[in-house]
């Protein structure tokens, strides 16, 4: 029997956060794949200053905590297994859209949570983590960040940090954010840009988290519920219309499918325990047809080994 240690509304507000995550990942990705014709127009300003690099940190703490939830209910050959298939979700939508991390997730979640995973909890990993985040960042960011984000996020699922640090983390979240991108556009010092994304994800993280009402709630749990489909789908969709997408057109396209997957993914929990693509996945991590219909459904206890993915 697997007894839950963190408590139910906070595993709604994880969804809710990595809900949060797929709608910012989805515009930026966007505007990311979509023509740029210089010079540079105004959207392309404030997608870059204020969007571009703050979503997927978020993606990658939620990760790493995620490790930590699943190994309460799973082996360690069993997580391995996990991320084996995860890899072949990634090399599979890698032949559409190049840009996935689903990869890179994988093997970092191997070579970095797993061996992690044998280190006393807390500030242990949290110090590691810090450190492999600062040698990312002095090495260019990029993918290189996602390691160090993995365990902080590790280290904060076992730390259970109070949520009275909320709000002073938003506030210096947001000037530091706000400052090293200035210093980045005044310098070209590619360090401050990666410090002023991840600063910002950090604001606009434990923003959504003062700001959680039961409505909004209501609509990002679903969509963090059903991360693995949604983040898939959307590349779908940006794949399909990356060629006509430009201009103000990639808010037009990003806040449609956000606005599907949203009304999609709460209509399928309705009737579903899992995503299409996070069932898929679990039977294949136990190597077995796993029940997917509302009678499979315990209680809202549901268990902790089905973290979602970006």
């Amino acid at each position: 029997m697997v007894v839950c240690l963190v408590p139910v509304t906070r595993i709604r507000e994880l969804d809710a956060l990595r809900g949060f995550a797929v709608c910012g990942i989805m515009l930026v990705n966007t505007w990311q794949h979509a023509p740029h014709d210089p010079p540079q127009q105004p959207l392309d300003a404030v997608m870059e200053s204020a969007f571009q690099g703050r979503f997927y940190p978020i993606f990658s703490l939620l990760f790493g905590m995620s490790f930590v939830l699943f190994l309460r209910s799973g082996s360690r050959a069993v997580l391995l297994r996990r991320l084996f298939f995860l890899l072949l979700f990634g090399l599979v939508q890698h032949t559409f859209y190049e840009g996935e991390v689903l990869t890179d997730y994988a093997a970092f979640g191997a070579a970095v949570l797993l061996p992690a995973s044998f280190l006393s909890p807390g500030y242990p990993v949290l110090v590691l983590g810090l450190a492999a985040l600062g040698w990312g960042v002095w090495q260019g960011g990029g993918t290189l960040i996602i390691p160090g984000l993995f365990l902080a996020g590790m280290a904060l699922i076992q730390l259970k940090p109070d949520r009275r640090l909320l709000l002073p983390f938003f506030a210096v979240g947001a000037v530091a954010s706000l400052a090293l991108t200035v210093f980045y556009y005044s310098s070209e010092i590619p360090a401050y840009y990666t410090l002023g994304a991840l600063a910002g994800g950090v604001a606009y993280g434990t923003g959504l988290l003062l700001v959680l009402r039961p409505w909004l709630s209501a609509v990002l749990e679903p969509m963090g519920r059903l991360a693995l489909t949604n983040y898939v789908s959307g590349t779908l969709v940006i794949f399909l219309t990356g060629p006509v997408t430009d201009g103000w057109w990639v808010l037009v396209v990003a806040g449609a499918t956000v606005a599907v997957q949203a009304i999609f993914s709460r209509w399928w929990l309705a009737r579903h325990r899992y995503g299409p693509l996070e069932w898929i996945w679990r039977c294949l991590t136990w190597f077995r047809r796993v029940p997917n219909g509302l009678e499979s459904r315990r209680d809202e206890n549901r268990p902790l080994s089905d973290p979602g993915v970006p």
